[in-house]
Protein backbone atom coordinates (compact mmCIF):
# COMPACT_ATOMS: atom_id res chain seq x y z
CA UNK A 1 0.00 0.00 0.00
CA UNK A 2 1.51 3.30 -1.01
CA UNK A 3 1.56 6.07 1.47
CA UNK A 4 3.95 9.54 0.90
CA UNK A 5 7.07 9.72 2.44
CA UNK A 6 7.96 12.51 4.57
CA UNK A 7 11.28 12.89 2.58
CA UNK A 8 9.77 13.76 -0.97
CA UNK A 9 6.98 15.69 0.61
CA UNK A 10 9.58 17.92 1.34
CA UNK A 11 12.01 17.53 -1.88
CA UNK A 12 8.66 18.95 -3.37
CA UNK A 13 8.51 22.23 -1.16
CA UNK A 14 5.71 21.11 0.36
CA UNK A 15 5.41 19.98 4.15
CA UNK A 16 2.81 17.36 5.72
CA UNK A 17 -0.01 18.30 7.97
CA UNK A 18 0.29 14.99 10.12
CA UNK A 19 2.96 12.18 10.31
CA UNK A 20 1.54 9.45 10.32
CA UNK A 21 4.46 7.27 12.96
CA UNK A 22 3.65 3.49 11.99
CA UNK A 23 5.71 2.29 14.95
CA UNK A 24 7.36 -1.19 15.00
CA UNK A 25 4.60 -3.89 15.10
CA UNK A 26 2.42 -1.35 12.34
CA UNK A 27 5.52 -1.59 10.40
CA UNK A 28 6.46 -5.69 11.10
CA UNK A 29 3.81 -7.34 12.78
CA UNK A 30 1.75 -8.68 10.02
CA UNK A 31 -1.09 -8.59 12.10
CA UNK A 32 -0.62 -5.19 13.18
CA UNK A 33 0.34 -4.01 9.49
CA UNK A 34 -3.60 -4.68 8.86
CA UNK A 35 -4.39 -1.58 11.65
CA UNK A 36 -1.84 0.83 9.59
CA UNK A 37 -3.90 0.11 6.63
CA UNK A 38 -6.69 0.43 7.81
CA UNK A 39 -5.70 3.81 9.11
CA UNK A 40 -4.00 4.81 6.28
CA UNK A 41 -6.92 3.86 4.43
CA UNK A 42 -9.05 6.64 6.47
CA UNK A 43 -6.39 9.19 6.11
CA UNK A 44 -6.80 8.97 2.39
CA UNK A 45 -10.59 9.04 2.25
CA UNK A 46 -10.87 11.77 4.97
CA UNK A 47 -8.33 13.67 2.23
CA UNK A 48 -5.63 13.97 5.05
CA UNK A 49 -2.28 15.65 4.11
CA UNK A 50 0.04 12.70 5.66
CA UNK A 51 2.86 11.20 5.30
CA UNK A 52 5.04 8.74 6.62
CA UNK A 53 8.78 8.26 7.39
CA UNK A 54 9.34 5.11 5.72
CA UNK A 55 12.95 3.85 6.59
CA UNK A 56 13.84 6.92 8.19
CA UNK A 57 11.47 5.98 11.58
CA UNK A 58 13.44 3.75 14.23
CA UNK A 59 11.76 2.33 17.08
CA UNK A 60 10.62 5.04 19.84
CA UNK A 61 13.29 2.90 22.28
CA UNK A 62 10.32 2.41 24.71
CA UNK A 63 10.85 -0.99 25.45
CA UNK A 64 14.70 -0.28 25.70
CA UNK A 65 13.74 1.92 27.98
CA UNK A 66 10.91 0.05 29.91
CA UNK A 67 13.50 -2.89 30.04
CA UNK A 68 16.70 -0.43 32.02
CA UNK A 69 18.40 0.50 28.64
CA UNK A 70 18.47 4.14 29.31
CA UNK A 71 21.60 3.93 26.65
CA UNK A 72 19.98 2.33 24.02
CA UNK A 73 16.68 4.61 24.70
CA UNK A 74 18.29 7.85 24.27
CA UNK A 75 20.37 6.62 21.74
CA UNK A 76 17.17 6.05 19.15
CA UNK A 77 15.70 8.47 20.87
CA UNK A 78 18.22 11.39 19.53
CA UNK A 79 18.56 9.66 16.10
CA UNK A 80 14.01 9.59 15.92
CA UNK A 81 14.34 13.93 17.03
CA UNK A 82 17.27 14.79 14.63
CA UNK A 83 14.81 13.49 11.75
CA UNK A 84 11.70 14.82 12.87
CA UNK A 85 13.31 18.03 13.86
CA UNK A 86 15.28 18.56 10.07
CA UNK A 87 11.35 17.84 8.72
CA UNK A 88 9.91 20.19 11.24
CA UNK A 89 7.63 18.13 12.06
CA UNK A 90 4.95 19.83 14.36
CA UNK A 91 1.91 16.97 14.39
CA UNK A 92 2.42 13.34 14.92
CA UNK A 93 -0.52 10.84 14.77
CA UNK A 94 0.01 7.19 15.93
CA UNK A 95 -2.04 3.96 16.45
CA UNK A 96 0.53 3.13 19.35
CA UNK A 97 -0.09 4.09 23.06
CA UNK A 98 3.38 2.98 23.59
CA UNK A 99 5.14 5.56 20.30
CA UNK A 100 2.71 7.98 21.67
CA UNK A 101 3.31 8.11 25.38
CA UNK A 102 7.14 7.95 24.34
CA UNK A 103 6.62 10.72 21.93
CA UNK A 104 4.46 12.98 23.51
CA UNK A 105 5.61 12.92 27.03
CA UNK A 106 9.26 11.47 26.70
CA UNK A 107 10.89 13.12 24.21
CA UNK A 108 10.49 17.16 24.90
CA UNK A 109 13.10 16.16 27.98
CA UNK A 110 15.59 15.72 24.15
CA UNK A 111 14.44 18.22 22.77
CA UNK A 112 11.73 17.06 20.42
CA UNK A 113 8.61 18.54 21.10
CA UNK A 114 5.48 18.11 18.92
CA UNK A 115 1.79 17.88 18.95
CA UNK A 116 1.28 13.90 19.83
CA UNK A 117 -2.28 12.30 19.15
CA UNK A 118 -3.48 8.85 19.53
CA UNK A 119 -5.55 7.80 16.50
CA UNK A 120 -8.55 7.24 18.47
CA UNK A 121 -8.59 10.89 19.50
CA UNK A 122 -7.74 11.85 15.85
CA UNK A 123 -10.74 9.63 14.29
CA UNK A 124 -12.82 11.08 16.78
CA UNK A 125 -11.93 14.98 15.90
CA UNK A 126 -12.68 13.94 12.08
CA UNK A 127 -16.21 12.27 13.01
CA UNK A 128 -16.57 15.25 14.79
CA UNK A 129 -15.78 17.74 11.91
CA UNK A 130 -17.59 15.74 9.43
CA UNK A 131 -14.58 14.47 7.48
CA UNK A 132 -15.33 10.81 8.54
CA UNK A 133 -19.07 9.98 7.45
CA UNK A 134 -20.56 6.85 9.14
CA UNK A 135 -22.95 4.76 7.15
CA UNK A 136 -26.18 4.31 8.44
CA UNK A 137 -26.89 1.15 10.43
CA UNK A 138 -23.57 0.06 9.31
CA UNK A 139 -22.30 -3.42 10.16
CA UNK A 140 -21.70 -3.29 13.66
CA UNK A 141 -25.52 -1.37 14.67
CA UNK A 142 -26.63 -3.31 17.78
CA UNK A 143 -23.28 -5.41 18.04
CA UNK A 144 -22.22 -6.19 21.64
CA UNK A 145 -18.49 -4.77 21.99
CA UNK A 146 -16.46 -4.54 24.64
CA UNK A 147 -13.24 -1.97 24.63
CA UNK A 148 -10.35 -2.65 26.24
CA UNK A 149 -8.47 0.31 27.92
CA UNK A 150 -4.46 0.30 26.86
CA UNK A 151 -2.64 1.23 29.75
CA UNK A 152 -0.57 3.22 28.26
CA UNK A 153 -3.61 5.55 26.80
CA UNK A 154 -5.65 5.22 29.89
CA UNK A 155 -3.72 5.40 33.39
CA UNK A 156 -0.81 7.31 31.94
CA UNK A 157 -2.64 9.93 29.56
CA UNK A 158 -6.08 9.62 30.72
CA UNK A 159 -7.87 9.01 27.46
CA UNK A 160 -10.89 6.94 28.49
CA UNK A 161 -13.58 8.85 26.58
CA UNK A 162 -12.04 9.42 22.93
CA UNK A 163 -12.41 5.43 21.89
CA UNK A 164 -15.57 5.03 23.49
CA UNK A 165 -17.18 7.68 21.71
CA UNK A 166 -16.14 6.47 18.30
CA UNK A 167 -17.59 3.39 18.96
CA UNK A 168 -21.24 4.72 20.41
CA UNK A 169 -21.30 6.58 17.02
CA UNK A 170 -21.80 3.36 15.25
CA UNK A 171 -24.61 2.47 17.23
CA UNK A 172 -23.08 -0.40 18.61
CA UNK A 173 -23.92 -1.73 21.92
CA UNK A 174 -21.17 -0.95 24.28
CA UNK A 175 -20.70 -3.26 26.74
CA UNK A 176 -18.04 -2.68 29.91
CA UNK A 177 -15.96 -5.11 31.75
CA UNK A 178 -15.94 -5.52 35.16
CA UNK A 179 -12.57 -3.65 35.19
CA UNK A 180 -12.37 -0.86 33.16
CA UNK A 181 -10.98 2.93 32.16
CA UNK A 182 -8.87 3.97 35.55
CA UNK A 183 -9.36 0.54 36.69
CA UNK A 184 -8.64 -2.07 34.33
CA UNK A 185 -6.42 -5.04 34.07
CA UNK A 186 -3.08 -4.83 31.96
CA UNK A 187 -3.40 -7.00 29.17
CA UNK A 188 0.15 -8.07 30.13
CA UNK A 189 2.66 -6.96 27.18
CA UNK A 190 3.07 -3.29 28.62
CA UNK A 191 6.88 -2.09 30.38
CA UNK A 192 8.32 -4.87 27.78
CA UNK A 193 6.86 -8.07 28.50
CA UNK A 194 6.20 -8.15 25.56
CA UNK A 195 9.38 -9.30 24.64
CA UNK A 196 10.93 -11.11 27.84
CA UNK A 197 10.04 -14.09 29.11
CA UNK A 198 7.12 -14.67 31.78
CA UNK A 199 7.51 -14.91 35.06
CA UNK A 200 6.06 -17.49 36.69
CA UNK A 201 2.54 -17.31 38.82
CA UNK A 202 -0.70 -18.43 38.90
CA UNK A 203 -2.54 -16.96 35.41
CA UNK A 204 -1.54 -15.46 32.74
CA UNK A 205 -2.59 -11.93 32.89
CA UNK A 206 -3.95 -11.95 29.14
CA UNK A 207 -5.58 -14.90 29.81
CA UNK A 208 -7.29 -13.39 33.08
CA UNK A 209 -8.37 -10.04 30.76
CA UNK A 210 -9.62 -11.76 28.05
CA UNK A 211 -12.04 -13.90 30.43
CA UNK A 212 -13.33 -10.94 32.01
CA UNK A 213 -13.87 -9.43 27.97
CA UNK A 214 -15.12 -12.79 26.95
CA UNK A 215 -17.56 -12.98 30.31
CA UNK A 216 -19.20 -9.42 28.88
CA UNK A 217 -20.82 -11.30 26.45
CA UNK A 218 -19.77 -9.26 23.55
CA UNK A 219 -18.82 -10.31 19.88
CA UNK A 220 -15.94 -8.09 19.02
CA UNK A 221 -13.15 -6.87 21.50
CA UNK A 222 -12.04 -3.30 20.57
CA UNK A 223 -8.37 -2.13 21.18
CA UNK A 224 -6.68 0.84 20.66
CA UNK A 225 -3.41 -1.06 20.39
CA UNK A 226 -1.08 -3.66 18.62
CA UNK A 227 0.39 -5.20 22.03
CA UNK A 228 -3.24 -5.25 23.52
CA UNK A 229 -4.33 -7.07 20.31
CA UNK A 230 -2.33 -9.49 20.46
CA UNK A 231 -2.47 -10.64 23.79
CA UNK A 232 -6.27 -10.51 23.60
CA UNK A 233 -6.21 -12.44 20.87
CA UNK A 234 -3.84 -15.08 22.49
CA UNK A 235 -6.30 -14.99 25.08
CA UNK A 236 -9.43 -15.35 22.83
CA UNK A 237 -7.77 -18.71 20.79
CA UNK A 238 -6.67 -20.45 24.41
CA UNK A 239 -10.41 -20.02 25.19
CA UNK A 240 -11.59 -21.94 21.56
CA UNK A 241 -13.87 -18.44 21.06
CA UNK A 242 -11.98 -17.58 17.93
CA UNK A 243 -15.25 -18.28 15.44
CA UNK A 244 -17.61 -16.35 17.68
CA UNK A 245 -15.36 -13.45 19.20
CA UNK A 246 -13.19 -11.26 16.94
CA UNK A 247 -10.45 -8.48 18.21
CA UNK A 248 -10.34 -5.86 15.98
CA UNK A 249 -8.86 -2.06 16.18
CA UNK A 250 -10.97 0.71 16.22
CA UNK A 251 -9.03 2.08 13.23
CA UNK A 252 -10.56 -1.33 11.37
CA UNK A 253 -14.10 -1.07 12.43
CA UNK A 254 -14.07 2.63 11.69
CA UNK A 255 -12.79 1.56 7.94
CA UNK A 256 -15.25 -0.93 7.66
CA UNK A 257 -18.03 1.80 9.08
CA UNK A 258 -17.57 4.62 6.33
CA UNK A 259 -19.32 5.68 3.68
Amino acid sequence: MPAPLVADVVANGQNPEVLFWVGCAGSFDQRAQKITRSFVAILEKAKINFAILGNEEMCTGDPARRAGNEFLFQMMAHQNISTLNNYSIKKIVTACPHCFNTLKNEYPALGGNYEVIHHTVFLQQLIDEGKIKLKEGGSFKGKKITYHDSCYLGRSNNIYEAPRKVLEELDADLVEMKRCRSNGLCCGAGGAQMFKEEEKGTSRINIERSNEAIATGATIIASACPFCNTMMTDGVKLAEKEETIEVMDIAEIVAQSME
